[in-house]
């Protein structure tokens, strides 16, 4: 295989390369290492590179490999990570001026569990400050850049796990999703991005924003490449208070089933609301393929699905505010304008406000569960407009990149975001898959299908 082609291998096939014997790990890691010296200057989407480790490791798992030791599904294949997973030795700022010097001392559960898969770290990722926003214009680190349109924003906050799996500068990523940082850099720069269901990963030793609407996920060219690393991470972790303990699966298993009979629901209402005609052309196109391949594809409505507006700010707010109490009082000027005013602004509300928000989450999840009884997985735009320039400052209340991905946070329920198409400016559109509690499997059959007869995932950007 041709050093010039390996870059362009998906996860899948850089590990069977490898254990095939046709590519050794470190010309995996080399050419990653290359594009990354080459191309990221221009995106911005590594804080740290870890290049020497990386070349240590990858040797040492083609050792392993000369010896018929087979770490696991990941055996010398290079991925990155959002820098708010710890890793032990690297440093973890959690794109925080704050944190810029901070060395962990032990691994996040995740990232043990990706090193025991065999995988090769590359380095951190850009991302949002302290995760809080969806832009990834970091005042700390510098903005990282969409590889589409480098005048553009990636979304965020895990904007930099977007574009550098985007532009292949790593073969899978990890992201982690309070209101949406997984699926929207995953809708604006082309990608794959999965928000498993809430406890389905373990959150230890990540950086929280918010404890009862952060997830954890990956963010990959495709959604088998998701699937391989949901099974390298997912699991209990009594680390995690919330890990639940719903027995795992091998989510490959199933992927190139049928989805004849599947029915898969179109809630139009809201979600549908306030789009681009561009994003509302590409989901109808994935709703009309969907069809051809069996679906029984059908409108439906969500109960209440307007009171996730009302729930959502006072949850997100007050909960990052909780944690971020000391370090505000004691370093104010420590942090961007923007995710400053978010934390003074969530200190202000009161717990009766609080605890009212939770009171209608409940609301809003059992219209959610009310209406899953009826179709296997909802069908929705995973943004209403494709990525906004890096000048325009997306600050209103909602913010409109997060107003498809921010009620399946209070929900907690699965949601796949696949690339769907491109509007007339040539800018990625997604869609997104949202199943029943631990329906992964659902969600990512329903998301394969529909990648199986099309050709959006194959798409490159400019930088690529």
């Amino acid at each position: 295989m041709q050093a010039t082609t390996l870059h362009d291998l998906s996860l899948a096939e850089a590990a069977a390369a490898v254990r095939s014997g046709e590519v050794a790990p470190i010309e995996l890691t080399d050419v990653m290492l290359e594009r990354i010296e080459r191309l990221d200057p221009t995106l911005n989407s590594y804080i740290t590179i870890t290049a020497d480790a990386a070349r240590t490791a990858a040797r040492a798992a083609g050792d392993a490999f000369r010896r018929g030791d087979v770490l696991g599904p990941l055996h010398g294949v290079p991925i990155a990570l959002k820098d708010l997973f710890d890793t032990a030795g690297v440093r973890t700022t959690a794109g925080a001026g704050l944190l810029h010097d901070r060395v962990p001392v032990r691994d996040a559960t995740v990232t043990a569990r990706l090193q025991a898969a065999g995988a090769i770290l590359l380095g951190k990722l850009n991302m949002h400050e302290f995760a809080f926003g969806v832009t990834t214009a970091n005042p700390h680190f510098g903005s990282c850049r969409n590889p589409w349109d480098v005048s553009r924003i990636p979304g965020g906050s895990s904007g930099g796990s977007g574009a550098a799996v985007a532009a292949a500068l790593c073969y899978g990523a990890l992201g982690s999703d309070t209101g949406g940082s997984i699926r929207i850099p995953a809708s604006l720069c082309g990608v794959t991005g999965l928000k498993p269901s809430y406890g389905r990963v373990s959150r230890a030793g990540v950086l929280p924003l918010s404890w009862t609407l952060d997830h954890v996920g990956p963010m990959t060219r495709t959604v088998t490449d998701a699937a391989i690393m949901l099974n390298v991470i997912a699991g209990h972790d009594s680390a995690d208070p919330a890990s639940a303990g719903i027995a795992v699966m091998d989510w490959t298993a199933n992927l190139e089933a049928d989805i004849r009979g599947l029915r898969i629901g179109l809630p139009r209402a809201y979600f549908w609301e306030g789009c681009e005609p561009g994003v509302l052309a590409a989901l109808e196109e994935v709703a009309a393929v969907l069809r051809a391949e069996g679906a029984e594809v059908r409108d439906v409505e969500i109960p209440d699905l307007a009171l996730a507006g009302l729930a959502f700010p006072p949850i997100i707010s007050a909960e990052a505010a909780a944690f971020h109490q000391r370090w505000l009082r004691q370093h104010p000027g420590a942090y961007g304008d923007d995710v400053r005013e978010r934390l003074e602004t969530g200190a202000l509300y009161p717990a009766t406000q609080y605890i009212n928000a939770q009171r209608l989450r409940r609301i809003v999840t059992e219209g959610f569960l009310t209406t899953l009884t009826s179709v296997d997985v909802l069908l929705t735009p995973a943004t209403p407009v494709t990525a906004p320039a890096l000048a325009d400052t997306v600050v209103a209340t909602p913010n409109p990149l997060t107003r498809c991905t921010f009620p399946i946070n209070l929900t907690g329920l699965p949601a796949l975001v696949v690339p769907c198409g491109q509007d007339g400016a040539g800018l990625p559109v997604g869609a997104q898959f949202i199943g029943r509690p631990f329906a992964e499997d659902t969600v990512l059959r329903a998301g394969r299908a529909y990648e199986r007869v099309t050709e959006h995932h194959l798409r490159r950007p400019g930088v690529y």
